[in-house]
């Protein structure tokens, strides 16, 4: 294993170990270089995998065709990569409507990038019966991380992160909860 793939496991693990503790610190120290950006990426890329990995079993176990399994996979990932994009972009709106703010969309990329670590664990919602409650408690350990990344990239008050947080969350989750839908319905 050469040296450089050893120091970004390294990172990615060290960046996963932080973000899942809500490390304040973490997040207040979270520089937008193109290294952290490829990190966050490779975070929500990581998470949006682990979803279409618990969808795609469930789909599996319902016997989906494979089209059906193909598409579930494609569109689980669209949605996961797609909702990040969103919801910091409502952040970064929000935030810029209640203060000027000085992050640009782009500084807040990195640190709810890294935010999305919780979702990396949502393959486990294909645990039978304890599916739908992991899914739920790592949407709310994801909007806690958030609120803590926003918190400190704004440099605002807990309240304050938690109400701009709030606002896209709903939507976010509307919106899996849509996909989730249409994957039942195709299947039947």
């Amino acid at each position: 294993m050469s040296e450089n793939h050893k120091k970004s496991k390294q990172g990615l693990c060290h960046t996963l170990r932080y973000a899942l503790a809500l490390n304040a610190d973490f997040y207040e120290n979270t520089r937008n270089t193109p290294k952290t950006r490829r990190l966050a990426l490779t975070i929500v890329i990581l998470a949006a995998i682990s979803y279409a990995i618990g969808s795609a079993v469930i789909l599996l176990i319902n016997r989906a065709t494979v089209f059906i399994l193909l598409l579930a996979l494609v569109i689980n990932a669209i949605a996961v990569v797609a909702g990040y994009y969103f919801w910091t972009f409502t952040i970064w709106k929000i935030g810029q409507w209640l203060k000027p703010i000085d992050p640009t969309y782009g500084d807040l990329l990195v640190p709810i990038g890294f935010a999305y670590a919780p979702q990396v664990l949502n393959f486990l919602t294909l645990i039978p019966l304890l599916g739908r409650p992991i899914e739920l408690i790592l949407a709310v350990w994801s909007l806690l991380a958030v609120i803590v990344a926003v918190r400190q990239g704004l440099d605002i008050s807990t309240w304050r992160a938690a109400f701009i947080c709030l606002i896209g969350w709903p939507l976010i989750q509307i919106a899996v909860g849509s996909v989730q839908l249409l994957q039942q319905q195709l299947v039947k």
